[in-house]
């Protein structure tokens, strides 16, 4: 007979090792369901964690400082663009190891569970260092804000940054799969029906698509794009302004005495041609006598298969005296046709409204567009207004002559620039030259930097010790190096965080000097340069140029009457009578601002 005790003891152990087997079965079913569960996820995302890992730096890469504060939507936009670039070099990469390096090295296959706890551990290091980036990245941002006198980001805001890079991410490695796809049904066509060799059908799937997409987005995309952006920019072109009033003195085109009609003269021409200031309000601040300040403006729909634009303009000019005035400028403008109103008015004071101004319109276009589609248009439009007034001008006797001046901001000063061959040529035509922000394609800019004296930094060089041309971020340059400034002078107006003027697409593959040397003031001293992201970065920065404080950015506010008074000062000029323009000038900024 078994003992009692023992019997207990045996019924004890039965129960613990049937415990034990079902604890067993069951992590091992929970386990597996685990296991199946992560399996599928990975197949349905077949994400690829070299490229993850890849993607993690990039935009790493791109939450470090521009040239202009961002905030978290835009910051969000740009690094889910760059860490798709970043996924999609991984995924290169790996597919590199595993075609030529790993068929000849011997490696153990690790067990599933080792695998999938470095896959766990890649996506939550990877979503770590991203979090610590953004916080770094808000700090950044606060110290480019404070750079440019701007309130700042907090860190909780600027985090919201991480979930739409994903998003933004997420969309584009979407869609390069739909290509992928793609290119897999036009290979599997080609070997259905035009015999191609399976082996051969992906490359030759390949080549199909490419040359679609070239012709398409080089040909017909390109042109219907920007026939449809004509088309619209062209409905806000016709839209009046309520505070646009058509001019009634004969000085103004658009006025009932006027070659260029009211209706044709476009959006910004209308509002150009309606407002600056008038003899009354010159008096005021100037404490003299003025006159009315001649505006000259031909729109696109001013001119007509018989009259050219720059005809039309120099009739205008012809009507209104302006050949008898103390200055004529001519203004190259920028995208829809817009003139700096400050830079205008700014000049009308200074001679007591004893000026002519001409500007034409060479698009509707924006100037982002603008740069991308018509920089040969407004290079082939500067030049003919510039000759054309220029031909009139000469023929007059050199002693009733008015002084002869060219003004460009972003766009027009390349378009302004393109008049002239060269540095000898600029100052055997004209009296001076003031050219703001101009962008690093601009040729005369270009030689003038590039040739610049050595030791001189490409933010603030000097040329030719400053005899003839000078470059400016604040009115105390334009004093240096020298007090010895021959004339007609040029003036270039450039800020170090100006994006309009440093975006090249040599930022892709090599550092620029205005990184490599000591920064602007303005410029992060954590900004570094890196291959395409840098590049992507300003490019992104062209969009947000004015975004900024004046001083900083593509923001010159009053530095154009500096300018100005360096390259083209009255015999009556002092320094009173410049800040008491200076507040003028930014008033009516200001209102501008408000109301257009």
């Amino acid at each position: 007979m078994l003992d009692p005790a023992v019997a207990l003891t045996r019924l004890r152990t039965l129960r613990e090792r049937t415990a034990r087997r079902c604890a067993v079965l069951f992590r091992r079913g929970w386990g597996r369901r685990v296991a199946d569960a992560a399996q599928r996820v990975e197949k349905i995302i077949d994400l690829n964690h070299t490229g993850l890992v890849v993607a993690t730096v990039f935009f790493a890469w791109s939450v470090t400082p521009s040239l202009v504060p961002r905030d978290w939507l835009f910051q969000g936009l740009i690094s889910g663009i760059n860490a798709a670039l970043g996924y999609g070099v991984g995924c290169v990469l790996q597919w590199l190891f595993r075609r030529w390096i790993r068929p000849k090295i011997t490696i153990a296959t690790p067990p599933g569970w080792a695998r999938y706890t470095v896959k766990v551990i890649v996506v939550l290091g990877c979503a770590l260092a991203a979090a610590y980036m953004l916080v770094l990245s808000a700090d950044w941002q606060r110290e480019i804000y404070s750079l440019m006198g701007m309130e700042g980001t907090t860190r909780a805001a600027y985090l919201r940054t991480g979930g739409l890079s994903f998003a933004v991410g997420a969309l584009v490695v979407a869609t390069y799969r739909t290509l992928r796809e793609l290119v897999r049904f036009i290979g599997r066509q080609l070997s259905r029906w035009v015999r191609v060799p399976p082996a051969f059908a992906p490359a030759a799937g390949v080549l199909v698509l490419t040359v679609l997409i070239i012709t398409l987005f080089n040909g017909v995309a390109t042109r219907a794009f920007f026939a449809v952006a004509n088309s619209a920019f062209s409905v806000r072109n016709d839209q009046m302004s309520d505070f646009a009033v058509r001019p009634s003195k004969p000085e103004r085109s658009g006025s009932p005495a006027s070659l260029a009609k009211w209706e044709t003269l476009g959006f910004e021409g209308r509002w150009f041609v309606s407002h600056g200031p008038d003899p009354m309000l010159i008096s005021a601040v100037t404490g003299k006598p003025a006159r009315e300040p001649i505006r000259v403006y031909v729109g696109l729909q001013s001119a007509s298969a018989e009259v050219t634009e720059e005809d039309l303009a120099v009739a205008e000019l012809e009507r209104t005296g302006a050949f008898d005035r103390k200055v004529l400028v001519i203004v190259t403008t920028t995208g829809t046709g817009w003139v700096n109103s400050l830079s205008t008015a700014a000049l009308e004071y200074m001679y007591g409204g004893d000026t002519a101004i001409v500007a034409s319109q060479y698009s509707y276009l924006p100037s982002v567009l603008s740069f991308l589609a018509d920089r040969q248009k407004v290079a082939v439009a500067g030049k003919k207004m510039f000759d054309a007034v220029y031909a009139r001008w000469s023929q007059r006797p050199e002693n009733a002559r008015p002084k002869l001046l060219v003004y460009g901001e972003s766009l027009g000063s390349q378009g302004s620039e393109s008049a002239f061959t060269g540095l000898a040529d600029v100052r055997s035509k004209v009296d001076g030259a003031l050219w703001v922000g101009p962008p690093d394609s601009n040729r005369l800019w270009e030689q003038f930097v590039s040739r610049r004296d050595p030791g001189t930094r490409e933010v603030e060089p000097v040329y030719a010790d400053g005899l003839v041309v000078r470059f400016a971020a604040t009115a105390p340059d334009l004093d240096k190096p020298s007090p010895d400034w021959r004339r007609p002078r040029i003036v270039y107006l450039q800020h170090a965080s100006d994006p309009i003027v440093w975006w090249s697409p040599d930022l892709i593959f090599s550092q620029p000097d205005w990184l490599s040397e000591q920064r602007g003031s303005d410029v992060s001293t954590q900004m570094r340069w890196w291959p395409f992201v840098t590049f992507w970065q300003v490019a992104a920065d062209l969009t947000n140029a004015q975004g900024v404080s004046d001083g900083h950015g593509h923001r010159y506010g009053t530095l154009v009457l500096d300018g100005w008074a360096a390259i083209a000062e009255p015999p009556d000029w002092t320094p009173e009578l410049r800040e008491r323009i200076r507040t003028q000038v930014e008033l009516a900024e200001d209102f501008e601002r408000t109301v257009k």
